[in-house]
């Protein structure tokens, strides 16, 4: 059974996505906010497996709620689900930095969401790489590297954990990676977990960010 937490400032986007879940096998719903503070709040009551994040809300935004959610998880941090009315939106950018493991287009239908909370929860890419990388590359391209922290070390690195850091910047997956690198997919993600761990990421797509802003990718390249 995947814990499932529902934020959403507009009632009935909210109402129907906790019916949605409710009505689906597989899935229950233990918590509905309808602004950031107060999905930090049940976050750390309920403790879901994941959560549906609308972006643009007044007060706590969805990147702000990200940020504290993953910030003040105690053990296994929930898998952050972004939802937005539109996918090149510089909220979502921010935060797939701040830690989400994705984002999913409010239009899409009900298939498509359900089968997108289970795939998180079960710790897959949301999408091809080479969506969360089209985003990620066009607000990298725009602003360059972050201003407001530092970049993380990619000294503390292998040289085989960069270039499978690499890859992933550039949008391959990770059977992708195996084939070019040689490698079977599992040390693909051995090597991926270990580069997560070290500079201390929590999700896919924050690892393609850091390889734009890191400089080990560079946009258009």
């Amino acid at each position: 059974m995947t814990r499932v937490l529902v934020v959403d400032d507009q009632f009935l986007i909210r109402a129907g996505l906790v019916g949605l879940l409710d009505a689906a096998p597989g899935f229950e719903v233990v918590g509905e906010a309808a602004d950031g503070a107060e999905a930090v709040r049940l976050a750390a009551r309920t403790r879901p497996d994941v959560i549906l994040m609308d972006i643009r809300m007044p007060g706590v935004n969805g990147i702000e709620a990200t940020e504290r959610i993953l910030a003040e998880a105690p053990d296994r941090a929930p898998r952050i689900l972004i939802l937005t009315t539109f996918d090149l939106d510089e909220y979502v950018y921010g935060a797939l930095r701040a830690g989400a493991c994705g984002f999913l287009l409010k239009d899409s239908g009900p298939e498509r969401l359900l089968a997108a909370v289970a795939a998180v929860d079960g710790g897959d890419a949301l999408f091809a790489p080479s969506v969360t990388r089209r985003l990620i590359e066009a607000f990298a391209r725009q602003h360059g590297p972050a201003r407001d922290a530092a970049p993380p070390d990619l000294g503390v690195l292998t040289s085989r954990e960069v270039e499978v850091l690499k890859l992933t910047g550039r949008g391959l997956s990770n059977l992708e990676i195996a084939h070019r690198l040689g490698i079977s997919e599992a040390t693909v993600k051995t090597h991926l977990n270990r580069t997560m761990t070290k500079l201390g990421l929590d999700s896919r797509a924050q690892a393609v960010v850091i390889a734009y802003e890191t400089g080990l990718v560079i946009p258009g390249g």
